[in-house]
């Protein structure tokens, strides 16, 4: 009887454990995916706003030298993230596509036009900041 105990209870930590490794190993770090030492900077329009867990995207539209329209995908912080920044859920930050968008991140590792958004500038004067300066502004 006690063996039956051992082993039950074995079995479902085990389980437990196993169903927690999915979400654990699916998540990542920035310098896994993004060069914190290059930045890329384009102006676009913004072509969609996804706020999801656990971050969020914007897929930027970027006319090339060609005029042919190339997508941009950053991705961005947690939603606690967003709303210190200034953003909101309710209103994707005041964010719709069509909307005029200067874009600063951190490049993407595999050369991919996507990135880390740093800083968003829109064409109404707002500037949401991801990230602090060395004088922490």
């Amino acid at each position: 009887m006690t063996r039956f105990r051992i082993s039950s209870a074995l079995f479902t930590v085990l389980l437990f454990g196993l169903a927690l490794a999915g979400p654990v190993s699916a998540h990542h770090s920035v310098q896994a995916q993004f060069d914190i030492h290059k930045t890329v900077s384009i102006s676009g329009t913004v072509a969609k706003v996804e706020w999801i867990n656990p971050h969020s995207y914007l897929t930027v539209n970027v006319k090339d030298a060609d005029g042919k329209v190339q997508k941009w995908a950053f991705e961005l912080g947690g939603a606690n993230s967003l709303r210190r920044a200034g953003m909101s859920r309710a209103d994707r930050g005041g964010l719709k596509p069509g909307d005029q968008v200067t874009v600063t991140a951190l490049a993407a590792k595999d050369g991919s036009n996507g990135g880390f958004l740093q800083e968003l500038k829109i064409a109404d004067g707002r500037v949401y900041k991801f990230t602090t300066d060395a004088n922490g502004q």
